[in-house]
């Protein structure tokens, strides 16, 4: 039974954290203001016989070689029942700005060697895994069809390696771009990477439906 849930990724789950062993004491805020706060609480709540336990080591400014070289003291070592991962905007943001890195068969071979190590150290682990998204919003706005052919073939390896690895996944791009018939982009999305608190609701919700049932839980 899964009890133990670690959500890993960059800024977007990072959400300002308390970082440090020296200040794990301070029990309000080892978890960002983000969607895995609200997936926290909410299954914290209706299912206080779990025993259910949180972890959040997202790191902003992660790409998926950070994650890999962070691999031992980020996951292993918490021993997780369930890792959900979120990782793409920075590798796309890199290519974006600079020009170098977000090649896509890197960041899949990348994502790829995190998870076999995964499953190799932790054969019963539950995977999920999370697409990266953005909408046109903010300084990427601009150039928005560049920045779109950079993250989409990210994007498209995320499904790919969920099903060769028997990982949920989390479709977000249709999910964020839907809404924006409800509302302006930067109302989901306030910068085109990062999500407004609504944006983080949905991300929330998205998870639930996808990974959820991995927890016995709707």
């Amino acid at each position: 039974m899964i009890r133990k849930v670690l959500f890993w990724g960059d800024s977007i789950t990072d959400g300002g954290r308390l970082k440090g062993r020296e200040n794990e004491w301070d029990q309000n805020h080892q978890i960002g203001h983000c969607y895995a706060y609200l997936i926290s609480a909410r299954l914290g709540l209706e299912h206080p016989e779990r025993g259910f336990s949180f972890f959040d080591r997202g790191v902003s400014g992660f790409r998926a070689g950070d994650l890999y070289a962070h691999i031992h003291e980020d996951a292993l070592a918490l021993n997780p029942d369930c890792v959900s991962i979120l990782i793409g905007v920075n590798d796309c943001l890199q290519k974006f700005r600079e020009g170098v890195g977000g090649d896509p068969a890197w960041f899949a071979q990348t994502c790829r060697l995190i998870l076999r190590e995964l499953r190799e150290k932790l054969p019963n682990v539950s995977l999920v895994l999370c697409e990266p998204f953005s909408l046109p919003v903010g300084s990427i706005a601009e150039e928005y069809p560049r920045w779109e052919s950079i993250l989409r073939p990210l994007q498209e390896a995320v499904p790919q390696l969920a099903e060769e690895f028997g990982a949920a996944f989390v479709p977000l791009q249709k999910p964020f771009s839907d809404a924006c018939r409800l509302r302006e982009a930067s109302y989901w999305v306030w910068d085109g990477i990062h999500p407004t608190v609504s944006g983080h609701a949905l991300l929330a919700r998205e998870w639930m439906k996808a990974a959820g049932p991995l927890l016995d839980a709707d």
